[in-house]
């Protein structure tokens, strides 16, 4: 199997025409392909339950790919699932946030709009055991699910259980033990996975398709902290977060919206990307690098503006949504975390809480095309004399929220910074003597 695969690292075709929402156009979506290093996880939580699906941005050799995940209890193969990517990808493309684009009137014309009715939702060999006691690691489970083998561990030293991973193939990252010290302490299970090169030859699979667990824990939490022995730079984490309830909030580091609703000027239509990923970093350094993002919070049974359709109650259920919809509970209710993370300024795994707030917010961003047209009446003059005002306003709001230039931004919107000022009733007498 000498070829390289990326977890889950499939193109998906995204849509690329404008589709109407609301009284504006959606026309671009930050989603999780603008960042590098990124891992995807759906978190479907009610009560005690949990179902987990993780989807690693893996690069590399597929006999090298080994997962290591602390999990709270022991969990048996009826437990674990292959996941659905094109679930990922639809959670993806309803909850990211996006850009829209309005065409101002003919302010001329006075129209009054209808207000639109909101839509409705539609093993390569054994494991080998000799010595596993003397480093005080113990097998508590051991099965093949799809493509993968999959052990479930417990351990009484960090530095055996680093030495048993490594003794039987799973490689991971030397000098781990520090890591694994603390999931030991609190008596957790460790979760365990490497692709069975057989299985995946079968399948015929160029990717590696995501993991699914399903758990009863009063522990609702995500393990972050094993994934920064891999970890190069800073890694984004975009958590899907499934509620009957309302929001998701993280309680041990801090919940902030990230900056929305503002106006943008009309150039950054065609570099979207380059905008949300400095704006993302300009507001990740403003909270401290410490603090977790809300980029979507909506019930999923519409969307406003919407990028992609609300997805269907079998895909909902291929998510993770194992709670009855039909029983007065309400739709599911989505909240979109994004946390950029580092070994110093995470030094605890997220620690969730299910709250009943079900206020609605979104990372949306404004493109307003001013009118075009011949200019008939006193209301269009008053329009065209606060235009340029406003796109002022526009390339001021971009360089606070980006850090750009905001002397490169006004040279990107054609702006006139060196216009003459109005002249002075002096100026208009003194202006032939100045000549001479």
């Amino acid at each position: 199997m000498k070829r390289t695969i990326k977890f889950l690292a499939v193109l998906f075709l995204f849509m690329t025409t404008s589709a109407y929402s609301f009284c504006g156009f959606f026309v671009a979506k930050a989603d999780t392909k603008l960042f590098n290093q990124a891992s995807k996880v759906i978190l479907a939580r009610d009560g005690d339950r949990t179902v987990l699906t993780m989807a690693n941005d893996y690069q590399g050799e597929v006999a090298d790919f080994a997962i290591v995940v602390p999990v709270p209890v022991v969990l048996k193969k009826e437990q674990v699932h292959i996941g659905d990517p094109k679930v990922l990808e639809r959670l993806d493309a309803f909850s990211a946030p996006r850009l829209v684009e309005y065409f101002d009137p003919d302010p001329c014309q006075q129209v009054v709009y209808d207000a639109i009715p909101k839509p409705m939702a539609a093993q390569e060999g054994a494991i080998r055991r000799k010595g596993d006691a003397a480093l005080g690691v113990k097998i508590e489970a051991q099965f093949t699910v799809g493509e993968y083998d999959i052990v479930i561990l417990s351990a009484k030293e960090s530095t055996g259980l680093e030495t048993w991973l490594n003794q039987n193939g799973y490689k991971i990252p030397q000098g781990a033990a520090e890591l694994l010290q603390p999931y030991i302490r609190s008596n957790t299970k460790f979760f365990v996975a490497k692709v069975n090169l057989g299985e995946f030859k079968k399948s015929g699979l160029t990717f590696l398709r995501p993991l699914q667990m399903a758990f009863e824990s009063p522990k609702f939490m995500l393990p972050i902290r094993l994934g920064m022995a891999n970890a190069k730079a800073a890694q984004d984490l975009i958590v899907f977060a499934l509620s009957p309830q309302g929001r998701t909030e993280v309680t041990n580091y801090r919940t902030v919206n990230i900056p929305s609703n503002f106006d943008i000027p009309e150039y950054v239509k065609d570099e979207f990307s380059d905008f949300y990923r400095a704006m993302f970093q300009r507001a990740y350094e403003k909270e401290g690098k410490n603090a977790v993002f809300v980029e979507h919070a909506w019930d999923m049974a519409w969307c406003d503006p919407c990028a992609a359709d609300p997805l269907t109650p079998d895909e909902l259920r291929k998510s993770g949504v194992f709670w009855d919809q039909e029983q007065g509970r309400g739709s599911v209710f989505i909240t979109r975390i994004h946390a950029r993370y580092t070994r110093d300024k995470f030094p605890e795994d997220l620690v969730f809480q299910s709250t009943g707030n079900r206020d609605n917010y979104q990372g949306r961003y404004v493109m307003r095309h001013p009118f075009k047209g011949k200019i008939t009446c006193d209301a269009g003059k008053q329009y065209a004399n606060t235009l340029s005002q406003r796109q002022e306003k526009d390339a001021q709001t971009l360089a606070s929220y980006t850090g750009w230039d905001i002397n490169d931004i006004r040279k990107r919107m054609g702006l006139n910074k060196t216009a003459k000022k109005e002249e002075s009733w002096w100026d208009k007498i003194f202006s032939d003597d100045k000549e001479r």
